[in-house]
């Protein structure tokens, strides 16, 4: 494999596991802090499974185009993720925030393998194809399950936040 397609679909690689890794991280951060949505918190740790199993596709994809990872971009995207997961978890929405920003990356991995699966073909890394295809195929499930469940989650967080308000209420009149 040479040319441009070649260098194209390398750099595509390098990011894509930079992207996993930092799903990774969000997702590690996320699924400690999701005590009071069971249903979100089995869904995310089911991806956390799949997303580790796809950087280890992505990493043997690039071993066959004898190439490695790029430390630097694994390093900031897992910098990144850190510190956008500190930032939600500051938030009273968290539980919100966390699922907008999860619809959206999941959209932009779900590019970023169409993109990968051209790239294979036009290079000829007919090896990378079922991977790809694979690690595709897990990222559309979990945004299509996103996207059916953000109404659910906004309804829980409501009634869990009324809970509270309650909750504080009730202290309120104790403490009285």
């Amino acid at each position: 494999m040479t040319g441009i397609a070649h260098d194209a679909f390398v750099a595509g690689l390098r990011n894509a596991h930079a992207m996993e890794i930092q799903a990774r991280e969000l997702m590690e951060r996320q699924s400690e802090r999701l005590g009071d949505y069971p249903e979100v918190k089995r869904r995310v740790t089911e991806h956390l499974g799949e997303t580790r199993l796809q950087i280890e596709r992505i990493e043997r994809c690039l071993e066959q185009c004898r190439e490695s990872t790029s430390t630097l971009k694994d390093t900031a995207q897992s910098i990144l993720a850190n510190t956008m997961a500190l930032m939600h978890s500051a938030a009273q929405d968290e539980i919100l925030k966390n699922t907008f920003a999860n619809n959206a990356f999941e959209n932009f991995e779900i590019a970023a393998y169409k993109s990968l699966l051209v790239l294979c073909r036009e290079c000829g890394a007919s090896f990378a194809r079922e991977p790809l295809l694979l690690s595709l195929k897990e990222e559309e499930a979990m945004a299509g399950w996103i996207d059916q469940n953000v109404e659910k989650v906004t309804r829980q967080f409501l009634r869990q936040q009324s809970g509270k308000h309650e909750e504080s209420a009730y202290a309120t009149v104790l403490t009285t």
